[in-house]
């Protein structure tokens, strides 16, 4: 059986009520490890809980979700950042920019990222990047942090950007969007090799087809793996020997 690791899960929230069905089905599927991104204050426990059930075949990361930076963001930060001094975290994430939503707290987003990529710096860690609809801006907002590594978390962005990003030393984040009929990401990554990708299903969202519009969970990994060796033309085993090896090396796993 191949080994994988998912290295963007969020069974912590309360769409997986059957994390210990969902961990299994992952084991089951040859997925070693899933690493959770936290969203925010509110999901801290929830992260530590899900942790705690299942020390080996999980990881975690502590962040601040665009998505969730409000006028009150630096309260949330200090909530966050003192749960980095006293947890064992592989990454800083879920971090980022999001433009898809709102554009109304674009300052907030961007002053929160931008702290959040100095923990990364300041306590060498990797990040985990969430970047929908601002690829780009990411891109140049992490350009000014020297030494700053991780991934790009969903990645579905252009040929240029994918090869900027690679030339910062980071990683793209594939996941099931890569399934999907007219996506167009698989020929956008057609021309990068496997040396700088990394899997991921962003559970319980975005699930691969043949799961499109259902709940994703990890197990799934195997599909988007299956996928990727498709478009590359090479094996499974090739595809998940490469990407496990890359997570791995990202975020320091055992």
């Amino acid at each position: 059986m191949v080994k994988l690791v998912d290295t963007h899960s969020h069974i912590f929230v309360s769409e997986f009520e059957d994390v210990n069905t969902i961990v299994q089905n992952a084991k089951s599927n040859g997925i070693e490890k899933i690493l959770m991104p936290n969203i925010d204050k509110e999901s801290i426990n929830d992260v530590l809980r899900v942790k705690a059930l299942f020390p080996e075949q999980t990881e975690i990361m502590m962040g601040l979700h665009p998505c969730s930076v409000d006028k009150n963001y630096n309260e949330v930060l200090a909530a966050i950042g003192q749960q980095l001094t006293v947890s064992k975290c592989c990454a800083i994430g879920e971090i980022g920019l999001d433009y898809y939503w709102s554009k109304d707290l674009i300052s907030e987003q961007h002053s929160a990222l931008e702290i959040q990529l100095q923990w990364a710096i300041d306590s060498n860690l990797p990040v985990s990047l969430h970047t929908r609809n601002a690829t780009k801006e990411t891109i140049d907002i992490c350009k000014n942090f020297k030494g700053l590594r991780g991934v790009f978390h969903c990645f579905g962005g252009t040929v240029a950007e994918a090869s900027e990003i690679i030339a910062l030393g980071m990683f793209l984040g594939i996941g099931g969007v890569l399934t999907f009929k007219n996506s167009g990401l698989d020929k956008v990554i057609e021309g990068f090799d496997l040396a700088h990708m990394v899997l991921e299903t962003d559970a319980p969202y975005l699930a691969p087809q043949p799961f499109r519009g259902k709940r994703n969970e990890p197990a799934f990994l195997l599909y988007i793996a299956e996928k990727l060796a498709q478009l590359k033309d090479t094996s499974l085993q090739q595809v998940a020997d490469i990407t496990t090896n890359n997570a791995i090396k990202i975020f320091n796993l055992s």
